[in-house]
């Protein structure tokens, strides 16, 4: 299993147990559903729920939500009410990634940096329609990563969007 982490904060973002596309070299899209389990059950599509586990005779309290959320423990941000204080974001971020991406990868700079706009003209253009979501720190300071609704097959369904480059992928 992969787990992809915030370069700047360490926060766990997703795992490779969803399915995942990259766009323009530089957007993953991964693709979570809805959900409701008991609180503090974690399922991970693969997994086997343990064996082990046992009723305590307490009342059970559920949560929904989105599979991707609930499992990395993202936390919702409404930091963002406009374009502008996102794109002031993006432009702080960049000036914070752009060191690590030129002492860890120099080769993917360039990648990343003509790459970028494209990506984001185009999540900029459904702006309206996204949610913002950090790791479980909430540090606005690291990867913000982004959620929109799609219609596929008829059935609405999450899609989260992360920056490939600010993320370090570490193998389990």
């Amino acid at each position: 299993m992969r787990i992809y982490k915030d370069k700047i904060t360490g926060d766990e973002m997703f795992s490779d147990t969803y399915k995942i596309k990259l766009v323009d070299e530089v957007i993953y899209e991964v693709y979570g559903k809805h959900v409701t389990r008991k609180n503090g059950e974690i399922q991970l599509d693969g997994a086997n729920p343990s064996a082990e586990e046992f009723d305590e005779g307490t009342e059970d309290a559920s949560e929904s939500g989105v599979d991707i959320v609930l499992n990395h423990r993202l936390m919702e941000s409404f930091a963002f009410p406009d374009k502008k204080s996102y794109t002031s974001y993006l432009k702080d971020y960049m000036k914070k990634l752009i060191p690590k991406l030129e002492k860890d990868s120099p080769d993917q700079v360039d990648v990343f940096k003509n790459n970028l706009n494209k990506a984001m003209k185009d999540i900029l253009a459904r702006f309206k329609d996204l949610q913002f979501f950090t790791g479980e720190s909430m540090e606005i300071e690291g990867l913000v990563g982004l959620m929109e609704y799609r219609d596929i097959n008829g059935e609405s369904v999450p899609v989260m969007m992360f920056l490939k480059h600010g993320l370090d992928e570490e193998k389990f």
